[in-house]
């Protein structure tokens, strides 16, 4: 990873004809005051190839504010059957003043002793999702990492504003962490990830445990994360960028809904925006995995360049072509197996490394 932001990427594609994903016959260049600007067509044309078939399928993402009660009725995936690990639900005291918390345990190996561990904390914009809605994505972790997976079913917003998710995500850990003997789990191999909202609440908790000081976490797998309550409100992105599935007026609902204030306000509650956070030295290790043309592109890739300035190992893997949560959509395409790959492999070495 180097220190190089999605301007620059699009700056190198016009003389290169490659970043990005995007393609010469899709861009053509202006100049205006000296500067060379990069201009997509059709967000369409820009997308993988076998993504595509799957996003024209989709209905188009409507303006305004978006149905949250939509937004909650995704059912859940049918989880693989045996001999895969199966799914087992936990609860455990909340914090405190606050309702118990729902844990869906995935054990690929029982009995075994001193091996890693993943809290995984699910996606949804910070609005919706739940620990098992994608089953077979949490049984596929466990089994390729060789890890005790556990996923935490926090509260959502609205109805929860920050901190609430956060101490619910702290208490799993802690939990976790507590109960690692029984649970066959080595301490100092415990990691946290998540996709999207629950990237971004996995960057959080490690920004907290690291205030806190009182659990080490070993790896932070943030996939395509949500870091950034500025992104598309108070820093407008460019209109390919975000097209699909996630939008700005979806990031926009989610933030305000969780921050409980206008997203890209002048000030947040400390601590509840990840990119808000001026220090970031002493974190885990992490890795980074988003799409080109995901509305998150811009603040991971710049999340990511702070934690290298910061002097955290950190690993970026910026996929061409790809839109917001694309790996589920398309779960058999060639370029999700790659990336799949890319993240397993690198919270594999993350663990390994930390033993």
């Amino acid at each position: 990873m180097t220190g190089i932001n999605r301007r620059e990427f699009v700056r190198d594609a016009v003389g290169a004809g490659v970043a990005l994903g995007l393609k010469p016959s899709v861009l053509r260049t202006t100049r205006q005051h000296g500067t060379t600007t990069a201009v997509a067509t059709d967000p369409y044309s820009l997308v993988d190839p076998e993504l595509l078939a799957t996003i024209k399928a989709l209905p188009k993402p409507t303006q305004g504010t978006p149905n949250l009660a939509a937004m909650r009725s995704s059912p859940a995936w049918t989880p693989l059957p045996p001999p895969a690990p199966q799914l087992v639900d936990r609860h455990i005291p909340g914090p405190k003043g606050a309702p118990e918390i729902h844990l869906v345990i995935v054990d690929p190996a029982p009995g075994s002793r001193n091996r890693p561990a993943l809290l995984h904390i699910h996606g949804g914009g910070y609005v919706s999702g739940t620990a098992g809605l994608f089953s077979t994505v949490l049984q596929r972790t466990a089994q390729t990492c060789g890890c005790l997976v556990v996923s935490v079913n926090y509260r959502l917003a609205p109805e929860t504003r920050f901190p609430g998710s956060l101490e619910d995500n702290y208490t799993a850990l802690s939990w976790l962490y507590a109960n690692a003997d029984k649970l066959g789990v080595d301490r100092k191999r415990i990691a946290v990830g998540g996709e999207s909202a629950g990237g971004g609440h996995s960057a959080a908790l490690a920004i907290a445990a690291r205030d806190r000081r009182e659990i080490p976490i070993a790896f932070q797998v943030l996939i395509y994360p949500m870091l950034d309550d500025r992104t598309g409100s108070s820093r407008p992105v460019p209109p390919h960028i975000g097209a699909f599935v996630w939008t700005a007026e979806n990031n926009a609902f989610g933030w305000t809904s969780f921050l409980g204030v206008p997203a890209g306000s002048k000030n947040v509650p400390a601590g509840s925006v990840p990119a808000r956070v001026r220090n970031l030295a002493g974190l885990p290790p992490a890795f980074i995995g988003v799409g080109s043309i995901d509305l998150f592109v811009d603040e991971d890739i710049d999340y990511a360049r702070r934690l290298v300035d910061a002097g955290v190992p950190t690993e970026l893997h910026v996929i061409p072509g790809a839109y917001h949560g694309f790996n589920l959509l398309v779960p058999n395409a060639a370029v999700t197996s790659r990336f799949t790959e890319y993240w397993t492999n690198a919270l594999t070495r993350g663990l390994a490394r930390s033993s």
